[in-house]
């Protein structure tokens, strides 16, 4: 069963983030803080009022590709979390561009999707990082989300190995450099008790997978809180499916 005390999500006002938050308050036993941020609070309408009707929902502002955002979230949840450590971090906010193929590629649109989709979810991670080793302090639980776990939502297009076609030069990199960072991070804290791996939530109806996707946001959320929930020790540092099967890097 997963029931983390702390969560922390970003990219929570809409798509996937959202249907995130909501499949955590209706667990038999839901987070007692959870962290829910995006880059314009002040117009996430359905988030708000997630908030407004349970207390343990708190909504931040975070632009991940913004440094100063990103040091005054992690200073709100320190703070808020009173030195008890945060248990889950999922990296969700990510972002695309269309029509990425050759002969119509775009520097800065490149840098926006790497930036976003990698370099955003490490200082995001790095900037938390203390609250993940103080949740991971405790020894009566055992490696899981529900001690201390760093999920990336990734995607089988940043897969090397299940590549086979082109195009989308901006989102197939960032994703593939999300997943070395993944494996990385594993590998660094592996020895902290900190679980980290890369999760493919499947093609999903959102702003990037589009409306004609194969899954609803609330069917992949649901999927990968089933997959979270099994994730141990053993399973760190991998790159799986929102079905729990292991992906190629």
């Amino acid at each position: 069963m997963i029931c983390p005390r702390a969560v922390f999500i970003t990219g929570a006002n809409k798509g996937l983030g959202l249907e995130f938050v909501r499949q955590f308050l209706r667990l038999d036993n839901p987070p007692q803080q959870l962290f829910a941020t995006c880059r314009d609070p002040e117009n996430a309408v359905e988030l708000r009022k997630l908030e407004d009707q349970n207390a343990c929902v708190q909504v931040l502002k975070l632009d991940i590709t913004c440094e100063a955002d990103i040091k005054s979230a992690a200073r709100e949840v320190e703070s808020s979390l009173n030195n008890k450590g945060l248990n889950l971090l999922i990296n969700n906010a990510g972002v695309t561009r269309k029509r990425q193929y050759v002969g119509n590629l775009n520097k800065e649109h490149l840098l926006e999707q790497f930036s976003t989709n990698a370099v955003g979810p490490l200082l995001v991670t790095q900037s938390l990082l203390p609250m993940l080793l103080k949740a991971a302090e405790s020894r009566d639980t055992l490696v899981s989300c529900n001690k201390a776990a760093i999920v990336n939502i990734s995607s089988i297009l940043g897969s090397i190995t299940e590549s086979r076609s082109g195009g989308m030069y901006g989102y197939r990199p960032s994703k593939a450099a999300l997943n070395m960072i993944t494996k990385s991070l594993h590998e660094e804290l592996k020895e902290k008790d900190i679980l980290v791996t890369a999760l493919h939530p499947g093609w999903v109806r959102t702003d990037i997978g589009g409306p004609e996707a194969d899954m609803s946001p609330e069917e992949s959320a649901k999927a990968c809180l089933m997959v979270l929930s099994k994730l141990s020790k053993e399973n760190s540092g991998r790159f799986l499916s929102y079905d729990g099967k292991m992906i190629d890097w």
